[in-house]
């Protein structure tokens, strides 16, 4: 299967993407700057297209020929307001993806009836946009710490 992993530079894709290898996969990943991979043991073993996920064109390159997706974004450190950038994101992906066999999401851990920091609430709204556009297998991950 060929898959395209986003976040390929976080924690949790970093550690994906050898497995996802190790399991016979084809692995695209999207990066805003290349040399952040260059590194990584798996770094000759993926295709890597540059780009980011606020510019459709660059979706659609990493999309092409692929059946499935993890998309493992956020934009917490970003500077302004994080959650529009994370909407923003979101629903430039989703709208390219929506013909994908799956994506796959993490997103956050939410506890039922109770208020929830602007981060969580963030991951809460892209799990929710992208179930509006494709076929999304999520995750939901208490803090991530590594």
């Amino acid at each position: 299967m060929r898959v395209l992993v986003t976040g390929a530079t976080g924690y949790v894709g970093g550690r994906l993407i050898p497995r996802l290898l190790e399991r016979g996969h084809a692995v695209r990943v999207l990066v805003r700057d290349p040399r952040r991979i260059g590194g990584r043991p798996w770094a000759d073993e993926v295709e890597v297209v540059t780009g980011n996920l606020l510019d459709a064109r660059s979706i659609q390159r990493a999309l092409d020929g692929v059946d499935a997706a993890y998309y493992l974004v956020h934009s917490m450190g970003a500077t302004g307001d994080f959650a529009e950038l994370d909407r923003k994101a979101a629903t430039i992906f989703a709208t390219q993806a929506h013909t994908l066999d799956h994506v796959i999401y993490l997103g956050g851990l939410l506890p039922q009836g109770a208020n929830v920091s602007a981060h969580l609430n963030s991951r809460a709204e892209v799990g929710a946009i992208l179930r509006g556009y494709c076929k999304v297998t999520e995750f939901r991950a208490g803090p991530v710490i590594g």
